[in-house]
């Protein structure tokens, strides 16, 4: 049985068509069905499959949080306290391993919508191009996600099994380079963004599109926001590469002058989000969100984060966190540089439990089982587009998106807070405008501004989106942070990308071993520069 379990695990880490899943799903609606427990399939259907893979991906699941991100991402930008271990700093080989084997889940589902549509006639494709774009637009971003972790990836000819389903071992597919990969999304994006805006849906296909599009409810406006905000979120990421700076400054300053052609998202009310419809639907939910959180002392403020909000009085505090029961004036955080077992003292608090440290706020977060699945933000958008403004001379208008990007994701935290179905921490008094303008003030816009830029997207993503927070990070090399490392330690500094899974050296030998050279955790990705 333990033979069997690895072979499934390899098929679906080297990207085969594996379609199944562990996940129970007796309330799934009929449109959501799992392909794996289906012998057909249709556009419409297979369209919300990939959905439904990625979805782990997307919302605060327990295994993503508890598995994978406790110990690396939120950890790497100090988003959150830990108490402090052995070879703290190096990526878990589960973790590395179960994101991968999920996005090729996810990559799987989308091999089998192309394999679907490209079989229907060509009337039909035409009709269901909406399927085929939005499709395209979601399996993009969860790439860019995994080139931003592992650089080099399986991809273009990864999922071939359904074609070759009678030899699987020559299914096994070559590594991409990252920036290739990138080339092929950003290529194709900017062709999506011209066809989106000549793109007629008949009624017949939106009506169905509306109930199988669970991130933006058959909104083509959205899809279009969705498209040209993961435009700008890539070309910023790459506008530093040598042999990407000149597209990226001149897509970049096509996309951003020309806002009625290529919208994006600039308000709460354009966020790119799965929605919780039904928080006790078994396959749609943020119910995992508790324990991911907060198992294993895993719901504990970090010093960096709190300690600039409370210096600054950001408003947003009483949304993100709770003060601890031994310090009800004050908000504290678990300082990483302290021993472990001065740590361990703080953490252990009082016979009672109580502890002076603050911990993320439950009814917002971790025990709000109506979490969304945040994809793209305003305040991101705002935020990449103040940098750009920076960097091309625009101070006025890059001060005013900068601080367009903290109202929104001040208001964000609010309207997350209004949607919680749990009242364990008291709901916040909303904050004024004299406090919301205090705070502005505070921060200033002066000195080094793409720091205070970084700063803020960091707050911003805080646990929401570690990853996205973990690559500007990398990219910007702010803010900076201070971790305590042991002589016996075998990784002493944050990483720069992870590892391959083990899956791949086992499985896909001969292609992992293509690219074993580039297998190093202290190897920079191509966009990361300086």
């Amino acid at each position: 049985m333990m033979k069997k379990f690895f072979i499934i695990i390899g098929l679906v880490s080297t990207s085969f068509v594996t379609l199944f899943t562990s996940c129970k799903k007796d309330s799934f609606d009929e449109f959501y069905r799992d392909p794996s427990t289906t012998t057909e399939t249709t556009i419409d259907k297979q369209f919300a499959g990939i959905t439904y893979d990625f979805r782990e991906l997307i919302f605060p699941s327990y295994w993503n949080y508890f598995v994978i991100l406790r110990t690396t991402a939120n950890r790497y930008i100090q988003a959150v306290g830990w108490q402090n271990g052995p070879n703290q700093l190096l990526p878990g080989a589960a973790g590395v391993q179960d994101r991968w084997a999920n996005y090729y889940r996810g990559l799987a589902q989308y091999k089998e919508f192309e394999r679907v549509f490209a079989a229907e006639p060509e009337e039909e494709q035409e009709q269901s191009r909406i399927y085929y774009i939005a499709a395209k637009i979601l399996f993009y971003d969860q790439t860019q996600q995994m080139v931003d972790l592992y650089g080099n990836l399986p991809w273009s000819k990864a999922g071939t099994l359904n074609a070759n389903p009678a030899d699987y071992t020559t299914s096994y597919a070559a590594y991409d380079k990252g920036e290739d990969i990138y080339t092929i999304i950003l290529d194709d994006l900017k062709a999506i963004s011209t066809e989106l805006n000549t793109l007629t849906i008949p009624q017949v296909v939106m009506t169905k599109f509306r109930t199988q599009d669970i991130i933006n409810g058959g909104s083509l406006d959205l899809w279009k926001r969705y498209c040209n905000s993961l435009r700008l979120r890539m070309l910023t990421r790459i506008s530093d590469a040598p042999s990407f700076s000149s597209r990226a400054q001149t897509e970049l300053a096509e996309i951003i002058g020309d806002p009625s052609t290529y919208p994006l998202v600039t308000t709460n009310d354009h966020n790119i989000q799965l929605e919780i419809f039904d928080n006790t639907n078994d396959a749609y939910h943020s119910r995992g969100f508790r324990d991911g959180i907060e198992s294993e002392n895993g719901n504990i403020a970090g010093k960096a984060m709190i300690d600039y909000m409370v210096d600054k009085a950001d408003p947003r505090l009483p949304f993100m966190f709770e003060k601890g029961a031994l310090s009800p004036n004050a908000y504290v955080g678990l300082d990483p540089t302290l021993t472990t077992g001065a740590q361990q003292q703080l953490i252990n608090g009082n016979s009672d439990g109580e502890s002076i440290l603050s911990i993320y706020n439950r009814s917002t977060y971790s025990r709000n089982q109506n979490f969304p699945g945040i994809i793209i933000s305003a305040s991101e958008v705002n935020f990449l587009l103040a940098e750009y403004h920076v960097r091309n001379s625009g101070d006025a208008l890059a001060k005013d998106l900068f601080e367009l990007g903290i109202k929104e994701s001040i208001a964000m935290l609010q309207q997350i807070r209004q949607g919680s179905n749990n009242d364990d921490a008291p709901a916040p008094t909303a904050p004024t405008s004299t406090a919301i303008n205090t705070y502005i003030a505070n921060v200033g816009w002066s000195g080094n501004k793409i720091e205070l830029i970084a700063r803020q997207k960091w707050l911003h993503f805080n646990i929401i989106q570690p990853l996205e927070s973990w690559a500007e990070v990398r990219r910007l090399n702010y803010p900076t942070f201070t971790f305590r490392v042991e002589p016996a330690d075998l990784q002493k500094e944050v990483p720069n990308r992870w590892m391959l899974p083990s899956s791949e050296v086992t499985y896909n030998t001969d292609h992992y071993n293509a690219v074993r050279d580039q297998d190093n955790v202290n190897n920079k990705l191509f966009w990361d520069v300086n």
